[in-house]
């Protein structure tokens, strides 16, 4: 049974950065796609990022492109979020998910980034 287990979430302050890790269980086929959803207090489930296993290629939500990216290391199957230039409104709970036939099926139980003004 595939497992997802994120970590690297914690208090920053405004303008700082983390760096979130996510290992996943068992292989990560080629055409398999990794993602990072977030979760804010009262908030929906929102999709953060994604990249595919086997070409590498990302995509960002608006909100946080051009300070978040996501990387993977195949080899360790660990997929990763370097969060910069963090705002308040970049707190929330954070998943790692991975996807199955066009769905995310398979989720993390989630690592806290709380941003502090």
């Amino acid at each position: 049974q595939v497992q997802v287990e994120e970590s690297g979430g914690g208090l920053v302050q405004a303008g700082g950065s983390l760096r979130l890790s996510c290992v996943v269980s068992g292989r990560i086929l080629s055409s398999h796609v990794m993602g990072w959803f977030r979760q804010a207090p009262g908030k929906e489930r929102e999709f953060v990022a994604h990249i595919t296993w086997g070409g590498g290629s990302t995509y960002y939500a608006d909100p946080v492109k051009g300070r978040f990216t996501i990387s993977r290391d195949n080899a360790k199957n660990t997929v990763y979020l370097q969060m910069n230039s963090l705002k308040p409104e970049d707190t929330a709970v954070y998943y790692c998910a991975r996807n199955n036939v066009g769905s995310w099926t398979y989720w993390g139980q989630g690592t806290q980034v709380t941003v502090s003004a």
